[in-house]
């Protein structure tokens, strides 16, 4: 390949977005990556043991994710994930009771007004609690809508304290509200800021009744988008290059039998909040299943095996298939860098423009508004590749 217009560092979910973009207006794109296989921190690695294509930590996510959705269908790659109907999830409380709260075919917001009011699995009180969600979440879309972010009222509280200020009830707060906030945050509620929650709320909740929905890949990470975003420069005159470390310089400035029925399910109360089964996802091809404990600072100090067995221990309590299974092989991966904090209180977020002519900043960590996630990672890959094209 000539010399490229443009050179991408980083081949995660931002840096192949920014370059597809760019492929497709007609620019010539090197994509680099320091790391053997392409897909950043949302990638699949083989384990050495059962040949297994294991994700990098379960990902997951959400119908209102128009960027990555523009992203996927770009590429070809929109049928690698499958999604739901209507928001749907499947719950396992401490005795073993399965409840669900699905959303009904009613317009936005009533929809997820409707599924609370009818989840069985919560006293009157909480799923009444719901209504009084309705007034702030609608002004919060409204003010997204008018100004592209989001101010939450008197100050800047954290997620716990904004849903207690909305009476929001105890077990509705612990099996709902907290966990959701855990997965978008990465940080403990009582922590995390609440605006960045609230974006996450008002994008789901919207006009869109399909926002909500859950969307969960059907391949391993790297295969969802990573390599159809290779062919994708490739095909276009560019060039993508793994185990390449790059530097800017700046001059003058397998277990028998189904274990679990469902694809996933919540486990409200223990260190372990979502496990996944990879088998429903993948297919045969698959044998595992993926738990995840986000916001996890109390669980860092425990080592492998420790947590293997914390995790062992809360699906054979929690799932009545698990119990009696033989684990054969575990893997734990901690990310302690997965996200960065929403506390209060932070420093600002870069933005991504730089004041160096022709570098501009991507990632999940660039001031697009929302938390760290795939979505924020590819509307920033976007912005970018909108600038450089616009220079």
């Amino acid at each position: 390949m000539s010399a490229p217009d443009v050179v991408v560092v980083g081949a995660g979910f931002a840096g192949l977005s920014a370059a597809c973009a760019l492929a497709e207006a007609g620019v010539r794109v090197l994509v680099l990556d320091a790391r053997p296989q392409l897909g950043g921190r949302a990638t699949a690695f083989r384990d050495r043991e059962t040949g297994e294509l294991v994700d990098n930590g379960q990902h997951v996510m959400f119908g209102c994710y128009r960027e990555t959705f523009r992203f996927l269908r770009r590429v070809g790659a929109e049928a690698h994930v499958r999604v739901q109907q209507t928001l749907e999830i499947p719950f396992l409380d401490v005795t073993g009771r399965r409840s669900v709260l699905r959303c009904p075919r009613l317009p936005a917001p009533f929809h997820l007004l409707g599924a609370v009011l009818a989840w069985d699995a919560m006293p009157w009180r909480d799923r009444l609690s719901v209504l009084r969600l309705a007034a702030p979440l609608n002004a919060a879309r409204r003010e997204l809508l008018r100004t592209a972010s989001i101010a939450v009222e008197d100050g800047d509280p954290t997620v716990s304290e904004w849903l207690r200020r909305h009476g929001q009830g105890a077990r509705l707060r612990e099996w709902l509200w907290e966990p959701l906030a855990v997965a978008a945050l990465n940080q403990p509620p009582e922590e995390a800021s609440a605006a960045p929650f609230v974006r996450v709320l008002a994008d789901m909740f919207g006009p869109d009744v399909r926002a909500a929905a859950l969307v969960l890949p059907t391949k391993p990470l790297h295969l969802v988008y990573a390599e159809p975003a290779r062919s994708f420069i490739e095909a276009r005159g560019g060039e993508v290059r793994s185990s390449a470390l790059a530097r800017v310089r700046m001059a003058d400035g397998r277990v028998d039998g189904q274990v679990m029925q469902d694809a996933f399910v919540g486990l409200p109360g223990r260190a372990m909040q979502w496990v996944f089964d990879k088998r429903v996802a993948f297919g045969e091809s698959a044998s595992h299943l993926s738990l995840v404990s986000s916001g996890a600072a109390a669980l860092v100090g425990e080592t492998g095996a420790e947590l293997t067995a914390r995790a062992a221990a809360e699906v054979e309590a929690a799932i009545p298939g698990a119990r009696g299974a033989r684990l054969v092989r575990a893997t734990v991966i901690c990310e302690k860098q997965a996200t960065f904090s929403l506390a209060p209180g932070q420093p600002a977020r870069p933005v991504t423009r730089t004041a160096v002519d022709g570098l501009f900043l991507a990632g999940d960590w660039i001031d697009t508004g929302l938390p760290g996630t795939i979505e924020s990672a590819v509307v920033s890959g976007h912005r970018a590749a909108a600038m450089v094209i616009g220079e």
